[in-house]
């Protein structure tokens, strides 16, 4: 089991940056594949980028060249630094764990509006 809480959201301007961060418990966190998810009012959970406990990573087309996903395996953390932000990133943004089972964080909001 691992538990995990997202932190690093808020409001930023369009072309802003902002970088989220997710630290997690409970478990060995260098076994998981772990991700970045979103979710706009009214729309569905979406992908926005993973890497593997390996450290391989994918994106979402829409979020590739301005979006990056890292890991430090030290201190249990996985990281998502946005740049170039634009209104349509805003959403809540949940970090997620991947063995076997998914595991949830609680989300953290990111508002990019002028």
């Amino acid at each position: 089991q691992v538990q995990l809480v997202e932190s690093g959201g808020g409001l930023v301007q369009p072309g802003g940056s902002l970088r989220l961060s997710c630290a997690a418990s409970g478990s060995i966190f260098s076994s998981y594949n772990m991700g970045w998810y979103r979710q706009a009012p009214g729309k569905q959970r979406e992908l926005v980028a993973t890497i593997t406990s390996r450290g391989r990573t994918t994106y979402a087309d829409s979020v590739k060249g301005r979006f990056t996903i890292s890991r430090d395996n030290a201190k249990s953390t996985v990281y998502l630094q946005m740049n170039s932000l634009k209104p349509e990133d805003t959403a809540v943004y949940y970090c997620n764990a991947n063995k076997i089972f998914d595991h949830w964080g609680q989300g953290t909001q990111v508002t990019v509006s002028s």
